[in-house]
């Protein structure tokens, strides 16, 4: 704890910056993992399965039973598919449409922020290292002959310092934005998957249903 007060205080202003945004990044990236890796999971195949086992044997309270209450965005679109069943494949499209676009954000809500982040450190470390060469050189121009070399490389390794730190903590950053980028656009192909083959089963039954009827 001591070694990484000195390394702060050492590299200059900029290390503090570096390490809001650190906590920035972290804060983000674990309210995101929560969300997109356990809270709005769910094996949409294995939901899908169930779902069109119970509208195939007529069993549509079955089915709505299956995501009633689930957090998971498909499960939201699922249930709203389901409360609409019946009406024609216009009327249900237009519900699945509405419902999707009330989940999709909140699916990508504050991913892009972690790339905007990560560029923020690196640039934040390059604007320490320019700042702290800047200072090293002055200091050497006014030095004494006999401590340049000294002053000079001291300089220079207190100025590496934010760009070692700004790496330290953009690398994390840009790989949790990688990691959660893509788990949200598996989320979002599974809502776009799944809309089209609820609403087409949907229209297909109800459809087939109503035909018999007449």
């Amino acid at each position: 704890m001591g070694m990484f007060a000195t390394f702060m205080r050492e590299g200059g202003v900029f290390m503090y910056l570096i390490l809001v945004v650190s906590m920035m990044g972290t804060a983000i990236a674990v309210e995101r993992i929560i969300c997109l890796f356990f809270k709005y999971s769910a094996d949409a195949d294995m939901l899908w399965k169930k779902i069109s086992k119970a509208i195939a044997d007529n069993n549509i309270e079955s089915a709505k039973s299956f995501c009633r209450g689930g957090a998971a965005p498909i499960a939201r679109v699922f249930d709203k598919a389901l409360q609409n069943c019946g009406k024609s494949e216009r009327e249900l499209q237009t519900a699945v449409d509405e419902v999707s676009l009330e989940v999709i954000p909140d699916i990508d809500k504050r991913v892009s922020y972690l790339a905007m982040l990560a560029n923020i450190a690196t640039l934040l470390g390059l604007l320490g290292t320019i700042q702290g060469l800047i200072q090293a050189f002055q200091a050497v121009g006014s030095a004494d002959p006999t401590q340049k070399a000294s002053i000079l490389a001291g300089g220079i390794s207190i100025a590496l310092y934010t760009t070692a730190f700004g790496l330290v903590v953009a690398i994390p950053i840009l790989i949790a934005y990688s990691i959660l980028q893509s788990k949200a656009h598996r989320l979002v192909d599974d809502i776009d998957e799944f809309s089209v083959k609820i609403i087409n089963l949907l229209s297909k039954s109800f459809g087939d249903r109503r035909g018999n009827v007449s």
